[in-house]
């Protein structure tokens, strides 16, 4: 690992709550279908930059699009979060090696599928923390 650490989602808010940024790289779809973070209670709001475009494809401009809405690498502690906790470990990775300190969200936005495939086991949303039901 590379990045700067695993960080369950309570763990996540209270670095929201220090002032870190959060950064959600799902796509605009998920965003717009299944909710986002609610981060009206923190400093900052969250930043919103695709690590897969819609139809899986890689966003080539992600480090570009990171640079121009995040601070810059001034030691400010970004937070990536996506569906499940995996795209935003290739973001974390991705960000560190561009200067940023920053963390991954464990089981992510949704968390893992339960027996039936429903994504209500765990993660952001299931463990009770602020969330929007879609990103206008």
């Amino acid at each position: 690992m590379s990045y700067a650490g695993d960080l369950s989602p309570q763990e996540a808010w209270e670095k929201l709550e220090a002032g870190a940024i959060l950064v959600d790289v799902r796509t605009e779809s998920e965003w717009a279908h299944i909710g986002i973070p609610d981060t009206k209670g923190t400093e900052n709001d969250p930043l919103f930059i695709q690590w897969n475009l819609t139809g899986g494809i890689p966003n080539s401009h992600f480090i570009e699009q990171l640079k121009q809405q995040a601070p810059e690498a001034d030691g400010t502690e970004l937070v990536f979060l996506c569906r499940s906790g995996v795209r935003s470990i290739a973001a974390a990775n991705a960000a560190t090696e561009a200067g940023f300190v920053s963390y991954n969200v464990l089981e992510g936005f949704e968390g893992a599928p339960d027996q039936y495939g429903e994504r209500s086991v765990n993660g952001w949303k299931n463990r009770g923390l602020p969330t929007n039901l879609g990103k206008n």
